[in-house]
């Protein structure tokens, strides 16, 4: 059995293609300082070497080492698509129009192709890489199975380099009048055909040395004979038949034809194990024919051991057609069919091209990034408004499908009839939310205490009245007890007439107090009323108010639990819709994000259009599960649509909604009762704070006034002692003594030092004349609110303080010169958290005698007489 090892070693590889050398370096680096800057061309001064390196390499006769070579290739090949997009090359006056390409034939060396064009580079780059992978696969050994497969990726790779100059660069290259055959889409085609047979042919090798079947052998060998065929067709027709010398042709004719008579052989042996006799002769003889015919054309110029191989091919055919020939005539007598009759021999292709688009994939190169031409970035712009469409119009159909569902459900009522069969009960989010401001500010049970500090501080309004009225009414009784004693010499004026503006504004105040304690009732009526309605929102946590959905009383066919638990898978399935559309629309903003086709728009040869269409398409597999999404949510909403009629009916939901909706309505009428009564109580506490203020302030004018006459009481004193002692009263004039005449006396001029007291409402608090050695009783202020009210609080317990309300007599007897102060109350408790002074009461004194109550006025406030309201009082709480 012949094999047609012995041709491994006869193969072809093409050589490089030769230039002529080109600076690149100057003119690049004069185009960017004449458009961009001079400093731009600095930064980009290690690229300009590179450029200018590479250059220098290709010029240069290949060293040793191929696979460096290839390397260098495939680095300026993707360098040359970053200077084709920023630097303008040709003939134009405005481009760089002093580079030269020279490129000459490899077939044909006198001819050669001069053009300013970059696309001619490219493609003599494109070419010689492909020559170097096929120098690479004829260099390894391929005596061994290892070094035929390596030979045979090297050729495959070969392949791909022409193809890809084919598809991309050669029509390019070839325009103008100055080509070469070599370059173009013909040449590249018929190099790519060469390159698969060769690969292929290994790859049948390979499979022999396995000892593969003969059917396997047939099917690998024929198609190396279909590869060989192909480039043989291409070397017969225009530009390529003359182009080529005649080893170029004998040797693929040749090869053609042994790879056909050798598929005809492994056929033969097949068809034999089968005892198909009739038609093995009918193959063998083909292949002997087809051999024969290639000898007799193509045996001048054919290596030597191509022959060879085919002559042993030829015994080994005509060895088995006699064996073959015997058998029939003696045995199987079969009629012998023609070859044309005969269906074409099966074939199977090991191999293809490989792809050089990755390899040669400049989007990633680096070389002048910084360099961006205005069309690119307009480009740019555009493709960056089709992504934002396409984003956008996705999220609104995410937004959409979200939306949807969501409604559907709260049309059904899900998953909250679920939620409360299972008793997780929830409010809606606006109640819950006035519910818990309700619980935050105490509740309903936290009104009592605050009510409590209504009748705080209007317990410290009423005793700072009631200290400021007798404050008032003792320094009255004093002045009519001297007055009665000392009669028509007692001149100073009467207390009514100077306190009868602090004495109205008592009244109104006490007038604002009594309307106050009757809104306060209200509101306590309020309280006490509405407890009952109020009392839902002390319910902690509020969801336990709320009624729950029961399993139906009796059941005829116990089914609740399979219709619940459907309708629940139904549920969970919907919302893993939901997670993977929201997946989807992060997928797309990160693929957004990620997207940037700027390198491949500046490396970029063809329509930008079309670039973009083949971008933009990334997206379709996102858009694709979003619309697969949508679908199945819609099918999905159907089902639960259906689910949920039986849920409803089976667990009688219309009547819990109805209990659900009546307690939705009592806490809303709660919460707003409560917010109600919780609105007046603060407007109380403003007010009473802001009235214990204006309280404050009147008795403390209160108290400047009683100072003051005190002063002069002492110095009339003083005055009349000596009159009635006979003195002379010319001699002891001063500056310190106060004299008030008589109304006999009131047309003459009064004397320059006594003064009558003025309004006390107008006496500067600032000012305080010196203390005379009688000491009125002391009063104590009460500290009023300089602020905003404190926070309230549950007040602290403790029992009433001891107050006498009852109006008391004057202060001192009226025959004494001194006065003891009385004794004064502290009280350790707080009316209400954030009070902090004493309370202060007058002790209880002796009523006065009846002649001198007779002549006193009747006090403008007492408490255990009703309050007389201002007929212009109405209303909460007003001054």
């Amino acid at each position: 059995m012949a094999s047609p090892s012995s041709s491994t070693n006869v193969m072809l590889a093409i050589y490089e293609k030769k230039t002529v050398s080109l600076d690149l370096y100057r003119p690049l680096r004069n185009y960017i300082v004449f458009n961009y800057s001079e400093r731009e061309a600095q930064n980009l001064e290690d690229d300009l070497q590179t450029i200018k390196q590479y250059r220098s390499e290709i010029e240069r006769v290949p060293g040793d080492s191929l696979p460096a070579r290839r390397d260098m290739l495939q680095n300026y090949y993707k360098a040359l698509c970053a200077v084709e997009s920023r630097f303008p090359i040709s003939p134009d006056k405005d481009h760089i129009n002093s580079v030269y390409f020279t490129w000459y034939d490899t077939f044909k060396i006198k001819q050669k192709a001069v053009q300013q064009n970059i696309h001619l580079e490219k493609a003599a780059v494109l070419f010689n890489l492909g020559a170097v992978h096929s120098q690479m696969g004829l260099s390894l050994d391929r005596s061994a199975v290892e070094g035929r497969r390596q030979a045979s990726h090297s050729f495959i790779a070969a392949a791909g380099a022409f193809a890809f100059l084919r598809d991309n660069v050669a029509m390019k290259a070839s325009m103008g009048t100055s080509t070469t055959v070599d370059m173009s889409v013909e040449c590249a085609g018929m190099l790519e055909r060469l390159m698969l047979a060769q690969a292929q042919e290994c790859v049948f090798e390979n499979t022999i040395a396995k000892g593969s079947t003969p059917g396997v052998c047939a099917k690998i060998s024929r198609q190396v004979g279909i590869y060989y065929e192909e480039a043989l067709a291409a070397l017969n027709v225009a530009p390529l038949t003359y182009h080529f010398d005649k080893g170029w042709l004998a040797h693929v004719q040749l090869k053609a034809a042994l790879f056909y008579a050798e598929a005809c052989y492994r056929c033969g042996m097949e068809l034999h194990e089968k005892e198909e006799i009739a038609e093995e002769i009918a193959r063998l003889k083909s292949g002997i024919s087809a051999l024969s015919e290639a000898k007799k054309s193509s045996s001048k110029g054919a290596a030597q051991q191509l022959l060879d191989a085919i002559n042993k091919l030829d015994t080994n055919l005509n060895q088995n057609l006699a064996r073959a020939v015997k058998e029939n005539d003696r045995v199987y007598l079969m009629r012998v069919p023609q070859a044309s009759s005969l269906p074409p021999l099966p074939a199977f292709a090991m191999v293809k091209p490989m792809p050089m688009n990755d390899v040669l994939d400049a989007s990633k190169e680096k070389m002048f990034a910084s360099l961006v031409p205005d069309n690119s970035a307009k480009a740019l712009s555009r493709y960056t408004e089709m992504v934002d469409d396409v984003i956008r119009a996705q999220a609104e159909r995410l937004q959409q499908g979200s939306e949807l569902a969501r409604v559907k459900l709260k049309e059904m009522d899900l998953p909250d009839s679920i939620l409360a069969l299972e008793g997780n009960l929830t409010l809606p989010v606006a109640l819950k939310e006035d519910v818990d401001a309700v619980q935050i500010c105490g509740g309903p049970a936290g009104l009592e205490a605050e009510l409590q500090q209504l009748n705080d501080l209007k317990r410290v309004n009423q005793e700072l009245l009631i200290q400021t009225e007798e404050l008032l009414q003792q320094e009255a009784t004093e002045d009519a007890q001297f007055r009665s004693q000392f009669g028509t010499r007692w001149t100073r004026p009467q207390s009514s007439t100077l306190t009868k503006n602090l004495q109205d504004r008592l009244n109104r105040f006490a007038g604002n107090l009594k309307q106050a304690a009757e809104s306060d009732t209200r509101i306590e009526r309020s309280v006490r009323d509405h407890a009952a309605l109020m009392s839902i929102l002390d319910s902690r946590p509020i969801e336990s108010a709320l009624p729950t959905l029961a399993r139906p009383i009796m059941s005829l066919d116990a089914n609740e639990d399979a219709i619940a638990g459907a309708l629940k898978q139904s549920l969970r399935q919907l919302e893993g819709l939901g997670a993977q559309r929201a997946g989807l629309e992060d997928m797309l903003k990160e693929m957004k994000r990620k997207d940037d086709i700027l390198p491949k728009l500046m490396t970029s040869t063809g329509s930008h259009e079309d670039l973009f269409r083949k971008e933009v398409a990334k997206y379709d597999h996102i858009c694709e599960e979003i619309s697969k999404n949508l679908e199945a949510q819609e099918q999905l909403l159907l089902q639960i649509q259906a689910q949920n009629v039986d849920f409803a009916s089976t667990f009688n939901l219309e009547d819990y909604k109805a209990s659900r909706e009546r307690t939705y309505k009592q806490i809303e009428a709660a919460i707003s009762k409560y917010q109600e009564i919780k609105e007046n109580i603060n407007e109380g506490l403003k007010f009473y704070v802001t009235l214990q203020d204006a309280i404050t302030n009147v008795k403390q004018q209160g108290s400047d006034f009683v100072m003051t006459r005190n002063m002069q009481c002492r110095e009339m004193m003083d005055d009349v002692q000596r009159q009635m002692s006979g003195l002379s009263f010319q001699e002891n004039k001063g500056s310190n003594g106060y004299t008030y005449p008589s109304a006999s006396q009131s047309h003459q001029v009064p004397r320059s030092n006594p003064q009558p007291p003025a309004d006390p409402a107008n006496i500067p608090n600032a000012v305080r004349p010196p203390a005379p050695t009688y000491q009125p009783p002391h009063q104590p202020a009460m500290p009023g609110y300089t602020q905003n009210p404190p926070p309230y609080g549950p007040p602290q317990p403790q029992p009433p303080p001891p107050y006498n309300l009852q109006a008391s007599g004057p202060p001192y007897p009226p025959t004494q010169h001194q006065q003891q102060p009385p004794p004064s109350h502290d009280y350790g408790q707080p009316a209400y958290p954030g009070w902090r002074g004493p309370y202060y009461n007058a002790p209880p004194q002796q009523p006065a005698p009846l002649q001198q109550q007779g002549s006193m006025p009747r006090p403008p406030y007492t408490v255990p007489s009703p309050y007389h309201l201002p007929p212009h009082q109405s209303g909460y709480y007003r001054q």
